[in-house]
């Protein structure tokens, strides 16, 4: 016989369900909250109690309010008390950012990274800069986690970063290795850029209120995160959306996987770079210059972008009919392509993609930008706490 839940189960289960939607929407009313859930005022009262108890939120009364009679009062979490700390580990750099409870970046930190740098040599620099922002920490407040955005295929189980062709990284054990260097004896939870910062934008930027999203994440490789359905989607061991190896062009360039002709190596930076004919140049920085190049004029560099233009709507049509996004991202240096060949793009998607697929599909730049990652990177420390708000020490 089956046994239902306890009402321990049902109190836990409700406070994690209105600390994740402030967590998600901000500052909401009581009377929002009760229609929201689809609980009654006096419960919603007692789990905003529990959760004020708790340190997690803050209940006041509206700064500002047009109607007659007692406004009902609003919750908000306490973003300066409840934080998690935020790693994006890049090819050419490393990003930390404490980010408080709401998703508000709070202070980050940002270093060069020399290339082929491995987990163990990047371990304390990271720490390093953690320390850095807890000078400015209030008294009292609470660190719940750590979460890791890493270019790469990332194990689910554990954080293992399986490979990171673009890194030069393999079998490498960051999550273990940063909370070795952190001392903080609390979870490092690890995930793929493309994969946490596609869940940030779904949650809080560009694809919010969208349930079929892809998210285009360039550095110097490729990747894409997915959510279908509104739930990502990783594949079984956590390894999908390595989408800048599909193979486009059989006897194409070599990859840094392995194989040849993949999809990154005529939209990434070696493509794009070597198409401009910069075949000694690398990083961010030259790859904007071809971009900027490419506006004054230099023939070279604008057959270059519109090439890789083409190439990035042709695969993005691929995806579009395979996935049926509502909406397809351009993040990272996908981001700068994307703004620089988009009627390139836009023509190839068309051309290439099914109709009824591509009538209705947007194509986007983040709303959070460059803090996409860091943002979902703290969503993977965060979400221990959202799912049982008062066990989650």
């Amino acid at each position: 016989m089956r046994v239902g839940p306890s009402q321990d189960e049902i109190r836990r289960q409700n406070l994690g369900a209105l600390l994740r939607h402030v967590h998600l929407h901000g500052a909401t009313t009581r009377a929002e909250l009760t229609a929201t859930l689809g609980l009654n005022r006096s419960t919603i009262g007692a789990l905003t109690a529990d959760l004020a108890a708790a340190g997690l939120v803050s209940e006041g009364t509206p700064r500002e309010t047009g109607r007659a009679g007692r406004p009902s009062l609003v919750v908000r979490p306490e973003s300066d008390r409840v934080y998690a700390y935020a790693y994006s580990i890049e090819v050419d750099r490393l990003r930390a950012a404490r980010v408080g409870l709401g998703g508000a970046v709070l202070d980050r930190r940002e270093l060069d990274r020399p290339r082929g740098l491995s987990a163990a040599e990047a371990a304390p620099l990271l720490a390093g800069a953690v320390k850095e922002m807890r000078g400015p920490v209030p008294a009292g407040a609470v660190c719940v986690g750590a979460g890791v955005a890493v270019c790469g295929m990332v194990r689910r189980d554990d954080g293992l970063v399986r490979l990171g062709p673009t890194t030069g990284w393999v079998d490498e054990p960051i999550g273990a290795a940063l909370g070795a260097e952190l001392g903080l004896d609390l979870p490092v939870t690890v995930g793929n850029v493309a994969d946490v910062a596609a869940f940030a934008e779904y949650a809080r930027g560009a694809a919010a209120g969208c349930d079929n999203v892809i998210y285009l994440y360039g550095d110097v490789g490729v990747g894409a995160g997915i959510i279908a359905g509104g739930r990502r989607l990783t594949g079984h061991g956590g390894y999908g959306g390595e989408v800048g190896h599909m193979v486009v062009a059989r006897d194409g360039a070599p990859c840094e996987c392995g194989n040849r002709g993949c999809w990154e190596t005529e939209i990434g930076e070696h493509g794009l770079l070597r198409a401009a004919g910069r075949h000694d140049a690398r990083g961010r920085d030259a790859l904007l210059g071809v971009f900027d190049a490419a506006d004054r004029g230099d023939a070279c560099a604008q057959t270059a972008v519109r090439q890789a233009g083409d190439w990035l709507g042709f695969g993005v049509a691929n995806l579009v009919n395979i996935f049926n996004p509502e909406m397809v991202i351009f993040g990272g240096t996908m981001r700068d392509l994307y703004l620089a060949a988009a009627a390139q793009v836009r023509s190839r998607l068309n051309s290439n993609g099914l109709p009824a697929c591509v009538e209705h599909v947007r194509l986007r730049t983040p709303k959070l930008g460059e803090d996409a990652p860091l943002i979902g990177a703290a969503e993977l420390a965060f979400d221990r706490l959202l799912a049982d708000p008062l066990d989650a020490g």
